[in-house]
């Protein structure tokens, strides 16, 4: 079960890696330019609510910006794949790490479910609990 732990925190470290990449491409492009080129694709209403909170965001996005989102998304990968390298070779600090940091979430996603039910809050909800458990029975199993 450790590794099929490791395996989705290096997913989510790969993932976040891709977007910090993803947001350098940017860099030096008209921001705002590019988002109303995605909502005309998209045949939304830039009138409409989320439309246009995601045409105001890009409106004030500048390359100081994306720089730090892209090394925000480095050091979070990092430490995602640390915590995978560590699960992998079942490391007592990986397991130690996945507990805290998948039962941190637990209380957001509760929260969120109880506010804007769905599955997808539900299935991750789910997914973290079901990762502390694997965390917390492989820290009681194994001796310090």
């Amino acid at each position: 079960m450790l590794r099929a732990v490791s395996i989705i925190e290096a997913t989510k470290g790969a993932i976040v890696l891709l977007s910090g990449f993803g947001a350098l491409s940017f860099l030096h492009h008209n921001i705002q330019s590019l988002a109303e080129n995605v909502i005309s694709r998209l045949h939304l209403n830039p009138a409409k609510h989320y439309p246009r909170i995601f045409l105001d965001a890009a409106a004030h996005l500048t390359d100081k910006h994306l720089i730090f989102f892209a090394v925000l998304a480095m050091a979070y990968a990092t430490v995602r794949i640390a915590e995978a390298y560590g699960l992998w070779y079942e490391r007592r600090w990986a397991e130690w790490i996945a507990a805290i940091s998948g039962g941190v979430y637990i209380p957001f996603e509760l929260y969120e479910l109880y506010k804007n039910p769905s599955i997808l809050i539900f299935l991750l909800l789910t997914t973290n609990i079901l990762i502390v458990v694997i965390m917390l029975n492989a820290l009681i199993r194994k001796p310090s």
